[in-house]
């Protein structure tokens, strides 16, 4: 069996979908059992080996930009995708979208459909391309491969498509996502300025990440005389996002790291006192899984995949009630007991998070559609 997996959102970006394909890639290797495995994508800005995984694996395209084949493809649903990444039995899409195929079986990656349940928070640009082309990609492909059980509820209940199609698969957590020494976390801290003690908020800044919530929440907090940290880009549709950030009584203690580079990441979430997630909706949820594993508490909102993936490990509320979850961070910051408590219990969900059991499971959808 051949397999052809699509790696393009590795080579645009290093977060979200790009390390889901990028992480993907460099474990399949082990399960290939005498199976072929390759990789496409279109380098038209000359980047050579994306992944350095060995030009061997590797078909790439130069010879003409990505973006024009992507335009021909949503308007002229054409020309096949196989003209580029040559002949295989399975394909496989990590990025929500089946480009039009000629021969071979199609596996797609759905990761959520968030731009079905809450239109209002996506950028419409995004969401006019996803809302066109998703119910072709469900209908032609031959699997879908979602990052949690909740994610084939809702593809199930809003687009229709039969059970036997959708296959739940964790994902993983990078090896480095353990709580570094103090003395790392005590110099990252003095790098980025982190002077006082610290509520943490790690995701871009965009409506569905429910910024304005998580702000009324520390402005509510009577007994924390610290900051509220949020790293996280800017996103979209964010104007109002950072009005409250200045409208709020506690501004001056309101920081925001727009770009955290991996390597201090770890440092961050350990640093922190507890990581506060309020968000409306995820299909996975890699910010609060990674703070456990790094030994940091989580509050977290009841938004999706977050109960399914944080079981009993974190604190998770189905309101969004200020009180309540002030009341639940001021109990996590003076009952040492309950906090080292959620640290244990975290630690030891986040191990359940392998990228290679991801891969494992992943082939064998491929050997199911192969077949």
């Amino acid at each position: 069996m051949k397999v052809n997996v699509d790696i393009q959102a590795a080579v645009a970006q290093r977060a979200g979908v790009g390390r889901y394909a990028r992480m993907l890639v460099e474990h399949l290797g082990g399960f290939c059992e005498g199976d072929t495995l390759s990789y496409f994508y279109f380098d038209f800005k000359k980047q050579g080996d994306a992944l350095a995984l060995g030009q061997k694996h590797a078909r790439v395209c130069r010879w003409i930009p990505g973006r024009i084949v992507q335009y021909a493809w949503k308007k002229l649903n054409a020309p096949p995708y196989s003209l580029f990444a040559g002949t295989a039995d399975v394909y496989h899409f990590p990025n929500f979208i089946r480009p039009p195929l000629s021969q071979g079986k199609s596996v797609v990656t759905i990761h959520d459909v968030s731009f079905l349940r809450f239109p209002e928070t996506m950028e419409p640009k995004n969401y006019k391309f996803m809302s066109a082309r998703i119910e072709d990609t469900v209908k032609k492909s031959d699997a879908i491969i979602t990052d949690s059980a909740f994610v084939a509820d809702e593809i199930h209940e809003l687009l229709d498509v039969p059970r036997e199609k959708l296959h739940p698969i964790w994902l993983g957590l990078d090896a480095e996502w353990r709580r570094p020494s103090e003395l790392i976390i005590k110099q990252v801290k003095s790098k980025l300025q982190l002077e006082r003690p610290y509520l943490l908020h790690v995701g871009t800044i965009e409506p569905r990440k429910n910024h304005r919530f998580l702000v009324d929440v520390f402005d509510a907090l009577e007994n924390f005389d610290g900051d509220l940290v949020i790293a996280g880009m800017r996103g979209w549709k964010n104007e109002s996002i950072f009005k409250r950030f200045e409208s709020s009584p506690k501004s001056d203690r309101i920081r925001i790291l727009e770009y955290v580079p991996d390597e201090d990441l770890a440092a961050l979430y350990a640093g922190a006192e507890m990581l506060v997630f309020p968000s409306l909706y995820e299909g996975f949820g890699f910010p609060p899984l990674e703070s456990m594993a790094c030994g940091t508490p989580v509050i977290a909102s009841a938004a999706g995949s977050l109960p399914e993936v944080l079981g009993k490990a974190a604190v998770v509320l189905k309101d969004f009630d200020v009180k309540r979850w002030a009341s639940e961070v001021e109990t996590m910051l003076s009952h040492d007991a309950r906090r080292e408590g959620y640290i244990r219990l975290g630690i030891e969900r986040a191990r359940n998070f392998t990228w290679e059991e991801t891969a494992r499971r992943t082939w064998d959808v491929y050997r199911k559609v192969g077949a």
